[in-house]
């Protein structure tokens, strides 16, 4: 990693050339799945740099001064940055830039103790995190941020949040020359690595084969669920965040789509109305039985999937597995490769210079 920081700072951790990283996590995924596959494990490489759309830094305070902060490789210890070339163009250009403007009003730096940033097709949106009550006469300081900068700002205290303007985030993504827009929340999961996340569509496009219907858990604001609406005849995909949803509804307005349905619902709750143990209002215009699934998507949390949706799952032919984490997919796949094989493995380096990968496995029913 070119960054002077790089060995002190706690974020960026994995050395060498970036061809020996990618020869690395090949090896290190391809021997711990070996068990499961025996045949070519797809890499899809990240940027070197500027990869990352949305990013965290702390703030540190030394009288006048400020400073962003990171953890530092020193497990409980923190270090003072002046760079962080892992962060998208736009946020790196601003970074310097917001940090002398917020030195020079003590109103905007007095007890701020973190940024958040996320960048779009849309523009900027920058958080900032205060151990302070604020109220309605702090927008006059945030909205001078914004007209300076040409971003969208934030201010967040604990119950409060005030806002520039009118935030209207949204991303465009690429995928096998198709455009799609996608409809974000300030505080909603966002894949961080937007290049790599076009590739993991792109991916997950091509596992579909004759696909009828699909089934998604854990779908968020309908990152994959958009980009295989054209795959299937209908869609049913589940998501427990309120805001997830309403912004999955506004995803499908933006790009045209009308064969998805969104449900509110967790897992346990879908399986308990597919057996029949519970009848829910959320469901009284919607006959999931008369839905002909083929496929099901699942993108778990670093958690996995919990033996009840392993079983649950199991009962349908083509499985699409998206994991955050090697681990927890490995405990997985003990389970579902008892009824299913795997047919693809894709490696995503969504976290370039660091030890993190993630994961994309398609499994079919065996005796089909």
């Amino acid at each position: 990693m070119e960054c002077k920081h790089f060995g002190e700072c706690g974020s960026c951790t994995l050395g060498g050339s970036y061809d020996e990283q990618k020869d690395f996590k090949i090896s290190e995924i391809s021997n711990k799945f070996a068990k499961f596959y025996k045949g070519k494990f797809d890499f899809f490489a990240s940027k070197q740099k500027h990869y990352r759309i949305r990013a965290e830094f702390g703030i540190w305070h030394d009288k006048d001064d400020i400073y962003y902060t990171m953890h530092s490789a020193k497990k409980g210890e923190k270090i003072l940055i002046g760079e962080c070339p892992k962060v998208a163009l736009p946020i790196a250009n601003l970074m310097q830039n917001l940090l002398i403007l917020l030195k020079a009003k003590h109103e905007l730096r007095h007890k701020l103790f973190g940024v958040e940033f996320l960048s779009c097709s849309s523009g900027i949106l920058l958080s900032l995190l205060y151990h302070k009550n604020l109220d309605e006469n702090f927008l006059p300081f945030i909205k001078e941020l914004d007209e300076k900068l040409g971003i969208s700002v934030l201010a967040r205290s604990r119950g409060v949040k005030l806002q520039s303007r009118e935030l209207n985030l949204q991303d465009i993504l690429c995928v096998d020359e198709k455009k799609f827009t996608l409809n974000l929340s300030e505080n909603a999961f966002t894949q961080p690595n937007k290049a790599v996340n076009e590739k993991m569509l792109s991916w997950a496009r091509s596992c579909i084969q004759n696909g009828k219907d699909l089934l998604e858990l854990y779908c968020g604001h309908g990152n994959f669920t958009i980009a295989l609406s054209e795959k299937f005849k209908q869609i049913l995909a589940t998501e427990v965040s309120k805001s997830s949803v309403a912004n999955a509804h506004k995803n499908c307005e933006i790009n045209g789509v009308n064969n998805i349905k969104f449900l509110r619902m967790d897992a346990d709750e879908l399986m308990a109305a597919f057996d029949r143990q519970r009848e829910f209002r959320r469901l009284k215009d919607i006959d999931i039985f008369a839905y002909d699934i083929s496929h099901v998507l699942v993108d778990p949390p670093r958690a996995g999937l919990s033996q009840s949706v392993i079983n649950f799952i199991k009962k349908f032919q083509n499985i699409i597995y998206i994991s955050c984490n090697p681990t927890t997919l490995e405990q997985n796949l003990n389970e579902l490769c008892q009824s299913h094989e795997v047919q693809k493995f894709a490696i995503f380096d969504q976290f370039a210079h660091t030890f993190h990968t993630e994961c994309g496995v398609l499994l079919k029913a065996k005796n089909v």
